[in-house]
Order: C-alpha cells, then sequence, then structure tokens
C-alpha cells in the first residue's frame, strides 16, 4: 500500500482528523469511492479475525473487574492462568488510543497465556470505559487530565501487587499511545521491573534519571513521528546508565504488533519482537 495512504492513516488516528475528511482524502490519493472503500479494511482491520488466544481458552481465567484509583474507579481485564500452584509476576497492558479494544484484550491473552497475571487497564476509566465507537473512544483521550491520568494507569500496578496471587514483581507493556504511557510508568514507579513500549512516545529527558526498571523499546522504522524522539531518549537513557535495549525494525510501520489492520500489521516483525518482550519478562518477573 502506498505509505502515503498510510501515513494519512496515521494522522486521522493521532491528530485526530475528522473521519468526513479522513475520507475524503483517502478517496483523492485512491483515485475515487470505489478504490477508497476497497482500502479503508485493510487500515482499520477486522477484531474478530485477529484473535490469537480464545476468550473460551481453558487454561485461563478471565475477569471484568474494577479498583479504586485517587481519582475514580477504575476498570480493567484480568486475566490470569488457571490452577497456577505459587504466586506469578504480573503485567499491566495499556492500550492504543481507541481503548481497551478486543484486540488489546487479546494481548492481554497472550501474556497470561506466557505464565502471568495480565491486566489490561482501561484509561478511559474516568468516562465510564472504552465506547464500542472507536472514532468516540479516540475523542475522549484529549478529555483526560494528564496528571489524574498517570495516577490512575500506575493504581494499575498497585492493584496487580496487592493480588494474593501475585509474588509482587510488575512489568508494563504498551502500544502507541499506550507505549507512551509504558515510559510514563517507568518515570513515576520505582518498583516496576520492566516497561516494554511499542512505538510509544519518549518521556522528556529531564525525568529519566527517575526510572529504574528495565527498559525494551520497540519502533518501526517506517515510523518517522515516533522516531524523532529516539536520539535524545537514547542520550539520556545513556547518561543516566539506564538498563536498555531499543530495536528500530526496519520497515515496519507505526502499529506493527496490531494484527487486526492489515495494512500496518508485520507478522515476522511482530513475533520477534513479542519474543523479546517476553525474553524479559522472564528475566524480571520470575
Amino acid at each position: 500500500m502506498d505509505q502515503k495512504i498510510i501515513n494519512l492513516f496515521d494522522e486521522y488516528t493521532h491528530k485526530p482528523l475528522k473521519r468526513e475528511d479522513f475520507l475524503a482524502r483517502l478517496i483523492k490519493m485512491a483515485g475515487g469511492t470505489a478504490a477508497a472503500m476497497a482500502i479503508l479494511p485493510q487500515l482499520e482491520g477486522k477484531y474478530a479475525f485477529a484473535n490469537q488466544i480464545s476468550e473460551e481458552d481453558e487454561d485461563l481465567k478471565i475477569e471484568n473487574i474494577s479498583f479504586s484509583s485517587k481519582n475514580c474507579t477504575m476498570k480493567g481485564y484480568l486475566v490470569s492462568p488457571k490452577n497456577q500452584t505459587v504466586p506469578l509476576g504480573a503485567v499491566m497492558v495499556i492500550h492504543e488510543n481507541r481503548g481497551l479494544t478486543p484486540h488489546i484484550k487479546d494481548v492481554t491473552r497472550r501474556v497470561a497465556k506466557a505464565g502471568y497475571i495480565a491486566l489490561g487497564i482501561d484509561a478511559l476509566s474516568p468516562f465510564g470505559g472504552t465506547p464500542e465507537n472507536e472514532d468516540e473512544g479516540r475523542a475522549l483521550f484529549p478529555k483526560l487530565d494528564v496528571g489524574q491520568n498517570i495516577e490512575n494507569l500506575k493504581s494499575g500496578l498497585d492493584y496487580l501487587r496487592s493480588l494474593k496471587n501475585c509474588n509482587g514483581k510488575t512489568a508494563t507493556v504498551g502500544f502507541c499511545w499506550g507505549g507512551g504511557m509504558a515510559n510514563a510508568m517507568a518515570v513515576v514507579d520505582p518498583q516496576l521491573k520492566a516497561a516494554v513500549p511499542y512505538y510509544g512516545r519518549q518521556p522528556n529527558a529531564a525525568d529519566v534519571p527517575n526510572i529504574k526498571a528495565k527498559l525494551l523499546l520497540q519502533y518501526g522504522g517506517l515510523d518517522e513521528r515516533i522516531n524523532e524522539g529516539i536520539p535524545a531518549f537514547e542520550e539520556a537513557l545513556k547518561a543516566n546508565k539506564i538498563d536498555y535495549k531499543v530495536y528500530v525494525y526496519e520497515g515496519a510501520q507505526h502499529a506493527f504488533n496490531n494484527d487486526s489492520s492489515p495494512a500496518r500489521y508485520n507478522a515476522e516483525v511482530a513475533k520477534l519482537a513479542w519474543e523479546r518482550t517476553l525474553g524479559l519478562f522472564s528475566e524480571v518477573l520470575k
């Protein structure tokens, strides 16, 4: 697919660009309405075709839970291995700027299937939770109070550490908007063992000295918007002797892990990045 079209979709999902404006520009780029409507499903994707771990998986216990933060009642999707005999490490999964979608719930199940307690947290809980309509969900993100949002997400890590079946060790993985929030959790939570931001916005260099967690930074080589921040972030990480690894996967798009979006999903890169993610979890959460 033409990179200009993928960049347009990125603009639509992150500016945000109004849907009618996005469609008008897509039609122009594609050369007509019929061509644009053929392209659109490749960009937006279908969640039903991308589930890797079934909600009916007999090895998993799945709960829709709520817990208190300083600001509101938070909602989440808690998944854990059934029949665990020892306390386990826990991972908070932070969603993209659409909210706690079926795709992120599937990622949460993948984490639990790998042997960890996994919480897919819903950052839109202050508004009642993630709406079914993605455009409505995207429109809520600019309305989040920045400071309260950080506190709300951190409350998810505190909640995980309070669970009787948790060994007290926590990590976080986030995607897109959630990748930036994974970095933010590393800044504000000294107990965090690891943070794995996928194509996430970098924190301010001045905040880097607060990081105690190990970082695994994963980026798509074609993601110019996010990748602009890598050099300054790396410089600050090196200056402060933070334990980190960074991978820029050449030829991969922003959202390369999202297998519900065929135009941007890269199966080979996603597999390698996930293996590296689980490798770090195995190192710090056992």
